[in-house]
């Protein structure tokens, strides 16, 4: 079984279709690309796996279960997390509370707790804690904990929204143009947590990158989008060598 599967699906605005009957297959463990030219429909694609937008028809799987439709807090609850085009981080909260924010998916009490503030209660935010500083430690943020995120350089901010997303626990991450922004030093040590991410939590990540030095490099699989449909599928060899990728990049008379 699939970890993540679209069958057919298709996202449309009125008379705009941003993409067109999509299929295709994620597994435990993998990490994969999904690249395209401006336009090609990749954000719109994470749109409809993460439930801000359902989509117009088909269908999107997770582990086996339905979820296309379903609000985006519970697609989140049901293990996928995502990052953003542009950072979306809360400027004026702390380092700590950023990662803190998204520990509330996971709570097992109530609001009634909360104001009351009993042994429950406490314990459970003892544990929060601890688990927002591990996170913090394992990423090198730690010094940064009280800090207001908007402080932070770009690539630690880059690095915190990954933080924030690995907090909600999940089996698969989406990762929006992480590199966007970034310098040549920035996106070593991107691809880097990349891989370690990966490794370390034992998860799945989707990468929409137009940056394909990384995304040769660090991608097992690659899917290709053009206007909303997919024009190949492969290793980073194939894809690289594929006549229609090189004529969505580079232009027919090009290739």
């Amino acid at each position: 079984m699939s970890l993540l599967e679209l069958q057919n699906a298709s996202m449309q605005f009125g008379g705009l279709r941003c993409v067109c009957g999509l299929s295709f297959s994620l597994g435990d463990n993998e990490l994969v690309g999904l690249i395209g030219p401006n336009g090609a429909g990749k954000t719109t694609v994470f749109n409809m796996v993460t439930g801000v937008y359902p989509p117009t028809s088909g269908t999107v799987m997770f582990e086996g279960v339905k979820v296309s439709g379903q609000r985006p807090y519970r697609i989140t609850g049901r293990g996928i997390a995502r990052t953003f085009q542009n950072i979306r981080l809360f400027g004026s909260l702390s380092v700590f509370d950023n990662v803190r924010t998204a520990c509330n998916m996971h709570l097992r009490h109530g609001i009634s707790h909360a104001l009351l503030r009993g042994r429950g209660y406490r314990e459970e935010e003892k544990t929060i804690r601890a688990q927002v500083g591990e996170l913090l430690e394992i990423f090198g943020l730690l010094e940064h904990r009280d800090r207001p995120a908007k402080s932070l350089p770009y690539g630690d901010q880059r690095r915190l929204e990954i933080v924030r997303a690995l907090a909600t626990r999940p089996k698969l991450l989406l990762l929006d143009e992480p590199a966007a922004g970034m310098n040549a030093t920035e996106k070593n040590d991107l691809m880097r947590l990349i891989r370690f991410t990966r490794e370390k939590f034992g998860l799945s990540i989707l990468l929409v990158e137009h940056d394909m030095k990384i995304v040769m490099e660090i991608c097992e699989r690659i899917l290709v989008l053009e206007y909303g449909r997919k024009i190949a599928e492969g290793s980073p060899r194939e894809i690289r060598e594929h006549p229609d990728v090189i004529a969505a990049y580079l232009g027919q008379e090009v290739a």
